[in-house]
């Protein structure tokens, strides 16, 4: 399930968005509905629920399990390859819709910014881009074996905020250097934002690319 906000005239491009862990899609579909492009459908789908280790196994709203958020934590390599395959058969429905997948972007918020990567990284669609806020790559270690080369030129726009203590900028500055050793480094553009937390703000949503011109996300 989704929260959708639809186009206001014909849909020629989509953005699907993935919400941070125990959040679901409505809040961020409100936050694109107040920014949103007229021929863009924006998609937010929801996470199922499960048991969560990081939070002594508490039942919310998640893509994957978290055991840790430290920088060299186990990571739930099944879960996060599922919840990928999930994301991208969500893109497949929008190809098959009639969306060309170089017109649709994938982005998220925490876990759902770090799915959002791998998920676009592992993809057989060439997609338009990826917007990446206060998360981190997960399975770095062995993800450039499965980098399709469809999207070896994907631009990536990544986000952090200085202060953030949930997800340290130490995991925005790894992810960044190891996104450049992937992909053509000139399309990845690192911002970070002094006092900002773990949260967006409206300079997050309305940002420049690295030709100057400003985009809305």
């Amino acid at each position: 399930m989704s929260a959708v906000v639809p186009a206001v005239c014909k849909a020629t491009a989509a953005v699907i968005f993935l919400h941070g862990l125990g959040d679901t899609g409505h809040g961020w579909a409100q936050a694109l509905s107040a920014i949103r492009t007229p021929h863009v459908k924006y998609i937010c789908p929801h996470a199922p629920v499960m048991p969560v280790t990081l939070n002594m196994n508490m039942a919310m709203p998640s893509w994957f399990d978290i055991i840790s958020l430290s920088l060299d934590a186990e990571e739930d390599e099944r879960g996060i390859k599922q919840a990928a395959e999930s994301i991208k058969a969500l893109i497949h429905q929008e190809v098959k819709s009639g969306i060309p997948s170089h017109r649709i972007v994938l982005g998220g918020f925490s876990q759902g910014g770090a799915l959002s990567l791998y998920s676009a990284l592992t993809a057989q669609h060439t997609l338009a881009g990826v917007v990446a806020l206060s998360c981190w790559l997960p399975l770095r270690d062995s993800l450039s074996q499965s980098v399709m080369g469809c999207n070896k030129q994907m631009p990536v726009l990544q986000c952090h905020g200085e202060a953030d203590p949930l997800v340290p900028p130490i995991f925005g500055h790894l992810t960044v250097e190891k996104l450049k050793a992937m992909l053509n480094p000139s399309n990845i553009t690192f911002k970070t934002y002094p006092g900002l937390a773990h949260s967006a703000c409206p300079e997050v949503c309305f940002s420049q690319g690295n030709d100057g011109h400003q985009r809305v996300y």
